[in-house]
């Protein structure tokens, strides 16, 4: 049974008493006014009176006389659990008899109070509000884990159709076996990096920081050719966090592969800012800027990688890309709207990455 002095944290409880007699109906407020805080009573003293008052508020707990002039006590307590089945049900009432209290118990009722023995009323009251809050407590956690359990799912079913067209992407325009496995591999290896971050923020929201500290450190050997400008703080959304992890994976195994981390002396200025438009909107501007490297050129169809960083920041991020070619170095601007967490958008379908297509960055 909760304490006194717990129950001085909660609000008053609202308590809807169906009583007939002013008298008892005094002295049980009398009682009740124990509780701390003193709860707020709303009286009905016959049917219409109390259906209108289970139609009107919700009650933390509901007092019923068991002998009424125009209908019972068991009556009441059946259109109590029809409309608010959830809410406990105290009978206070002079009618002494064990078979009317153990009747009243079978068809639901939360206790029986004699008005011979109305000191015990406050405590059964406490009572009932606790295991009535025991009783909520539960239901929210088991519709957080039936949550958890949906979305869970809905994010494997994803996970799995992405690798899969990766899978395929990937097999289309490789020229070898290892190219094939390495390929493979890396944006294997860029999802799951992707999750174990994730993971380790309680899948809630990573920062850009945190996704460019993540894919650098699986490319150790080159990272520290890599310059970071890190701008403002910039969270995302978990998908957003995964999809955007994609795309520096992308950049970066280019540029080992192709760009300026393809010698020993290139290197690559990742940098970002947070810009705020005439609207109040905040605008993302993320620049990878490859330098030293080999001479680039327009290449003359467009990759799987291309295709996978510009849908990606299109239908993840809304957002827009840009890829320069110039000779002294590929510089790859992305700009896309800062949106809080819970205005994230839903996750885009593998078509909408364009991931399905028949182009296959250049690798």
């Amino acid at each position: 049974m909760a304490s006194f002095e717990h129950q001085q944290h909660r609000d008053p409880a609202r308590i809807l008493l169906l009583e007939d007699s002013n008298l008892d109906a005094e002295l049980i407020c009398q009682h009740l006014e124990q509780l701390q805080p003193a709860p707020e009573v709303r009286r009905a003293v016959n049917r219409a009176e109390f259906i209108a008052a289970l139609d009107d508020i919700g009650y933390d707990v509901i007092l019923a006389d068991f002998s009424l002039p125009d209908f019972d006590g068991m009556a009441a307590l059946q259109l109590a659990h029809s409309r608010v089945p959830e809410t406990p049900f105290i009978f206070v009432s002079g009618v002494l008899g064990e078979e009317a209290a153990i009747e009243s118990f079978r068809r639901g009722a939360t206790d029986y109070v004699l008005k011979q023995r109305l000191i015990r009323l406050a405590a059964a009251v406490e009572r009932a509000l606790a295991e009535a809050n025991e009783r909520a407590e539960r239901r929210r956690g088991e519709l957080h884990r039936e949550l958890l359990v949906r979305e869970l799912s809905h994010r494997v079913k994803n996970t799995m159709a992405m690798v899969m067209s990766i899978v395929r992407r990937t097999a289309r325009n490789t020229g070898s076996v290892e190219d094939y496995v390495e390929n493979l591999m890396g944006r294997l290896r860029a999802m799951a990096d992707a999750h174990a971050l994730l993971f380790e923020t309680n899948w809630n929201r990573a920062s850009l920081m945190d996704v460019v500290q993540r894919t650098l450190a699986a490319k150790a050997h080159h990272a520290n050719r890599v310059d970071v400008a890190a701008g403002s703080y910039t969270p995302f959304d978990p998908k957003s966090a995964l999809a955007f992890s994609m795309v520096l994976n992308e950049l970066i195994t280019n540029a080992i592969k192709y760009g300026s981390l393809s010698n020993d002396s290139g290197r690559v200025l990742l940098s970002w800012s947070i810009d705020q438009r005439e609207n109040g909107d905040e605008m993302v501007n993320f620049r990878w800027q490859e330098r030293g490297g080999p001479e680039v050129s327009q290449p003359g169809i467009q990759s799987f990688g291309t295709t996978l960083i510009k849908r990606t920041i299109e239908y993840e991020l809304l957002g827009e890309t840009e890829l320069d070619y110039a000779k002294e170095g590929l510089t790859c601007t992305i700009a896309f709207p800062l949106r809080p967490i819970e205005e994230a958008a839903p996750g885009a379908s593998l078509s909408s990455f364009g991931l399905h297509g028949t182009e296959d960055f250049r690798h």
